[in-house]
């Protein structure tokens, strides 16, 4: 049977028309025994340890909350938010790091009624006080003494009935509207009435409001995407049709209750909201919260997880620390490099035949191996969403038998609207059609234009149950994110360039507003040229640009640690300083070969003609990341723009061509 076919009749208890507190009230029936959660020792004061409700996890070591656990913690903490006040269709944000209580707090929001509305813990003073404000919510979750003071200077601008701290906290004896989480549970455990708790549940709709998740900003005021339950159940079924284990998947890996899934993306973030959490606990599997992103190498050893939901910058991050291990010697380096080579040799060749075959067998046993035993040796796949990720590094993954499965969505989406299955992946490309969603492109975005593999091209229009109804009082923000067929089917406008393939599969080019369009009139998207560098050893990241202008350029941040590794190979005595090292003729020259070797992939009128070397590695911290790790690139011109007006001069380039190229430069 085709996989196509076998999802359409695929059937499971796990799929259902329910709302999300339902969904999860089932699962923990089925899974009562099974572990739910698993969170760390030693991280924080968990006010649900300081109650009694879980024991304390050993430090740098994790415990365990099984399904029954969690049902009880969530059915308590619902009554004890309804006894706070809450009522149905009220507002409550969440502003915490992701973690077990994020989760908790979240079905036990539901569960009570009411509405989530996410804020991310990078967010200022004056961004908590508009997501507070924006949608009006009623009461705020906080993980810590530090996040309640952040919204405590704002306060008078809000409209709170109460303030939650997941951790312990200074308590201020005058202020009865302030409570720890272990507070909340105990006061619900005093009032729970399950007959009335399932009331609740009875009394919502899949047609209700669930969560208000605000954009990311990149393009402006963040606006309040409005997500129902049946948006956010219906992409939770169709999702699990896609990974869920099915009886023709033989030994493909599925999403089942053995899964075990390590859980480090903002779960304020709808792709980790639906796909590590919703879906993950909707099958009955195990969700265990990293540390931090600094300490994945560890948790993964500690956790041993089958699978993991992911952004493109955290698997080249992943790649950079395991080729780093994998080459502190020139032997060991020359060996990784062998068997890098070996490997996507492999993994890109229809016949192998003996030879390569061979190769790929010692390459696996040497190095490969190795790197699936460091990330717990229990991975069976990975799945990646939230950006476009390099089909290079995509398919050295594959390689070293660490599959990652590319999809795509949007916060409007719920997110998924395309994922490659697991039976039939297509590395380069975004994935196939979730079942239930329908797509069609409008061709009048960039003209008449045909892809690589013989597709249209077009901006992506989508339509199904996962698709908002509209942003937060914004109407003409609504009006204008979505067009009408003659029949009056609406078609939620993605603002994303693809390729549709005679095969139905997608391939992301660029964001419509991205689209560099030269001065010369031609189009070019960056992100494929910023791609090119995701495997580079001393390039850490790449910004495209020309815009208006006559030629492709780019800001280019090192690798600090890939540069001192290559100048203690060829006994190059580097300065300390990163802004010296991004001065050094001898670093820019190898940058440059990096560079020339990308632009042999491009037509000549995409190739970066001229680049600056920068210091500073674009992140959240310097406001040159959103929370999701996209690029914020108005800031980051706004931030290089000296740097920008260099490569643009036209008698600095007279000079520097007499150079033999351009300087690079930092600030």
């Amino acid at each position: 049977m085709d996989w196509r076919d076998a999802e359409a009749t695929f059937d499971d208890p796990v799929i259902g028309r329910t709302t999300l507190p339902r969904m999860f009230e089932e699962s923990a029936s089925r899974n009562a025994s099974r572990v739910a959660q698993q969170y760390k020792g030693g991280i924080y004061e968990r006010s649900l340890v300081d109650k009694g409700v879980v024991p304390a996890a050993p430090d740098g070591a994790f415990g365990d909350v099984t399904y029954e656990k969690m049902r009880d913690i969530v059915r308590n903490l619902a009554a004890g938010f309804r006894d706070l006040g809450v009522e149905a269709g009220d507002r409550v944000g969440i502003l915490s790091h992701t973690r077990m209580e994020w989760a908790q707090t979240d079905f036990a929001v539901l569960g009570a009624g009411g509405a989530v509305t996410t804020v991310y813990t990078s967010s200022s003073e004056r961004q908590v006080r508009y997501l507070l404000s924006d949608p009006g919510a009623n009461a705020v979750v906080v993980e810590n003494q530090e996040l309640l003071e952040r919204v405590l200077a704002v306060e008078d601008d809000l409209d709170l009935s109460f303030i939650v701290v997941i951790d312990e906290y200074e308590g201020d004896e005058d202020r009865d509207d302030i409570l720890t989480l272990g507070e909340v549970y105990r006061r619900g455990e005093e009032c729970f009435d399950e007959s009335e708790y399932e009331s609740w549940l009875d009394s919502r709709d899949p047609d209700d409001l669930a969560s208000l998740i605000y954009t990311s900003g990149t393009t402006g005021q963040p606006k309040g995407v409005q997500l129902t339950h049946w948006n956010f159940r219906s992409n939770v079924n169709e999702s699990y049709r896609r990974f869920g284990p099915r009886p023709d998947k033989g030994d493909v890996p599925a999403i089942n209750p053995d899964a075990v899934a390590l859980s480090f993306l903002p779960l304020a973030h709808v792709f980790e909201r639906m796909a590590g959490h919703f879906m993950m606990f909707a099958a009955g599997a195990t969700v265990a919260y990293a540390e931090s992103p600094d300490t994945l190498r560890e948790d993964f050893q500690l956790v041993r997880p089958t699978t993991g939901t992911s952004v493109p910058r955290v698997y080249e991050k992943l790649y950079d620390a395991i080729r780093t291990q994998a080459s502190d010697s020139p032997v060991k380096k020359r060996i990784f490099e062998w068997a890098v080579g070996v490997g996507q040799a492999y993994h890109t060749t229809d016949s192998p035949g003996y030879l390569l075959s061979a190769k790929h067998r010692l390459a696996d046993r040497l190095v490969f191996n190795q790197v699936r035993e460091a990330l717990g040796d229990n991975l069976e796949f990975f799945i990646s969403g939230g950006g476009s990720l390099s089909a290079e590094l995509c398919a050295l993954y594959h390689a070293m038998g660490l599959p990652i499965f590319e999809g795509y969505g949007l916060t409007e989406t719920s997110p998924v609207i395309t994922v490659n299955p697991p039976e039939a992946p297509k590395i380069g490309t975004i994935g196939y059609p979730l079942r239930n969603v329908e797509v069609k492109l409008d061709t009048t975005v960039v003209g008449d234009q045909t892809g690589d593999a013989g597709g249209d091209v077009g901006e992506l229009l989508v339509h199904g149950p996962s698709v908002t109804a509209g942003y937060w009082n914004r109407p003409e923000e609504t009006e204008a994110a979505f067009v009408e067929d003659d029949d009056g089917t609406r078609w939620f406008r993605t603002g994303d360039v693809v390729e549709l393939r005679p095969d139905g599969y997608v391939t992301f080019r660029e964001r419509a507003k991205q689209i560099l369009v030269l001065s010369t009139g031609k189009n070019v998207a960056p992100g494929p040229i910023e791609d090119a560098f995701a495997s580079s050893p001393v390039v850490e990241q790449c910004m495209v640009l020309g815009d208006g202008r006559k030629f492709v350029s780019a800001l280019i941040v090192p690798s600090f640690d890939g540069l001192h590794a290559w100048a203690d190979e060829k006994g190059i005595d580097l300065p300390d300083d990163p802004k010296a090292i991004c001065r050094d003729d001898r670093v820019y020259e190898r940058i440059e070969a990096e560079v020339e070797a990308a632009n042999e992939n491009f037509e000549s009128y995409e190739r970066i003609k001229q680049f600056r070397i920068v210091p500073e590695e674009f992140s959240e911290n310097n406001d040159l990341m959103t929370p999701t790790m996209k690029k914020k690139r108005r800031n980051i011109l706004d931030r290089y723009a000296d740097e920008v007006n260099l490569i643009y001069d036209e008698s600095d380039h007279r000079t520097e061509e007499r150079r033999g190229g351009g300087k690079a430069a930092t600030q």
